[in-house]
């Protein structure tokens, strides 16, 4: 079947046949109405996680999908052929920039109903990022005070959407042309990262959820109220994060002197710094199904390309100059 692959780290994207996916027990098969195409896919590219991330070559890149069950393992009994689906599937796994793709049942749920399948596609990747990040670790409550560095981005338009929906008060970063769209999407404050210093406009948050890392992060934690949280999606990972994915000690030890600088400045002013590498999970996506449906939430669709335009996808989400998603559209 035809997809788009990598034959190595730093490597650029190209269209290639690849062998059918086999489909096991637990798998739905998938055809691909439309993949989103996301800076995970970039930095997998790249081998940014190449540390505790290693793919065998040639590698079919995509991390989100939105398509029709064409058939199901001897074990699933949640979906049949013809139902419409998302899903993110799991790490050693992905691979959507692709005809067909067979996922984990574990890892499915039925597509929103009220959007589009490039909407649904769009979703999976970022929605569960927010989820995890205000609902799974922040434990976002109504009242709470949260900033979202990159609002007009996938991840920052969607956690700014559940971020409302929780009944926080929402603050966010984005250029200054963005400003309006991210109050559309409902937050309360938006600052020109350009002209305006978060850090000193901000104060006394409960968390903040980072996709920037580096000086950025290190900033953010100046936001916080004691005992409040910086969660980054960028890096640096921690030991902790090491642990929890079963990491040998020689790796703890290297993402832990990658975050010191960090987690001593969080400690420092009483709050907590945790790494967050989102994992699939499609009992969260069946909920973020409903919050779209009942209009919580609106996936923002900024691009799409047709499938043979995938290297041009990715570059287009290279530059983080799209508002919300890149998706590219099934073969």
């Amino acid at each position: 079947m035809r997809a788009f692959v990598i034959d190595a780290y730093k490597k650029p994207l190209h269209e290639a046949a690849v062998s059918e996916t086999a489909v096991g027990d637990d798998d739905v098969l998938i055809a691909v109405a439309a993949a989103g195409v996301n800076g995970l896919d970039e930095r997998i590219r790249t081998g940014a996680f190449a540390a505790f991330l290693r793919y065998r070559f040639p590698l079919t890149l995509g991390h989100d999908v939105a398509g029709t069950v064409l058939s199901v393992g001897a074990q699933v009994t949640s979906f049949a052929p013809g139902d419409v689906v998302y899903a993110r599937p799991r790490d050693h796994r992905i691979g959507t920039f692709a005809e067909r793709i067979a996922v984990d049942q574990a890892d499915v749920a039925f597509a929103p109903t009220s959007v589009g399948v490039a909407e649904a596609a769009s979703l999976p990747l970022v929605a569960l990022t927010a989820w995890q990040a205000l609902v799974e670790r922040g434990k976002v409550t109504a009242g709470q005070k949260v900033l979202i560095h990159g609002g007009a981005g996938g991840v920052g338009s969607i956690a700014i959407q559940l971020a409302r929906h929780l009944g926080a008060h929402v603050a966010t970063t984005v250029s200054g042309a963005d400003v309006d769209f991210v109050r559309e999407l409902g937050a309360d404050i938006a600052l020109d990262y350009r002209t305006q210093d978060f850090a000193a406009e901000l104060s006394d948050y409960d968390l903040v959820l980072d996709s920037v890392g580096a000086e950025n992060l290190e900033r953010s934690i100046q936001v916080l109220r004691r005992g409040g949280t910086a969660i980054g999606i960028s890096g640096p990972p921690t030991p902790a994060f090491a642990r929890q994915i079963g990491l040998n000690p020689a790796l703890r030890l290297i993402f832990g002197a990658l975050s010191r600088t960090v987690r001593a400045r969080a400690k420092k002013r009483g709050v907590t710094y945790e790494f967050l590498f989102m994992r699939p999970d499609g009992a969260q996506l069946r909920t973020i199904a409903d919050l779209v449906d009942a209009g919580a939430l609106r996936p923002v669709v900024g691009a799409t390309f047709p499938f043979d335009q995938a290297p041009e996808a990715l570059a287009a989400a290279r530059t983080r100059s799209v508002r919300g998603k890149t998706v590219l559209l099934g073969a």
